[in-house]
């Protein structure tokens, strides 16, 4: 089983869309036995808060459902309990680094590592509100990340 944490700095919009989207993508391919898919933040700001509404409603306008969500903050212990931390820009990336101690076992990536746009970042509609952008990263992402994973359960 693969054990996937997505990350953003709250843990209310942009990783738990990534949650939520790669949880449906793997449910409709018929691949929820191989994986385990959460979402954390790298801040304590959003700690129990559901998705933020404006996400919230973007997934819900694809028939993705989000209910029980509550953010939570990235551990030393994810490090060891997954095998991937995905994060949605490089300052997620800094601070992941900084609350695992380091990516000894190249476990952290981007999400857009796994598009054509290697490096680059997911835009954090917090700041934006370009939410439509944010599902088409995210999407993009988390698409890219299924087809590498398939390609290793092969």
């Amino acid at each position: 089983m693969k054990k996937i944490l997505f990350i953003c700095h709250g843990n209310i919009c942009r990783s738990p869309m990534a949650e939520y989207i790669m949880k449906d993508l793997v449910r409709k391919a018929g691949l929820e036995d191989r994986f385990q898919i959460a979402s954390a933040a790298t801040s304590r700001e959003e700690l129990g808060n559901p998705v933020y509404p404006p996400a919230r409603k973007k997934l819900a306008e694809h028939g993705i459902g989000c209910a029980g969500h509550a953010a939570r903050q990235l551990q030393n212990n994810d490090y060891e309990e997954c095998d991937l931390l995905i994060g949605m820009d490089k300052a997620n990336l800094r601070e992941m680094y900084r609350i695992c101690g380091g990516d000894f076992m190249d476990k952290m990536h981007l999400l857009l590592d796994y598009t054509d746009r290697p490096g680059q970042e997911v835009a954090d509609p917090w700041y934006t509100d370009d939410f439509e952008a944010t599902w088409e990263d995210v999407l993009a992402g988390c698409q890219g990340l299924l087809r590498k994973a398939e390609k290793e359960f092969d």
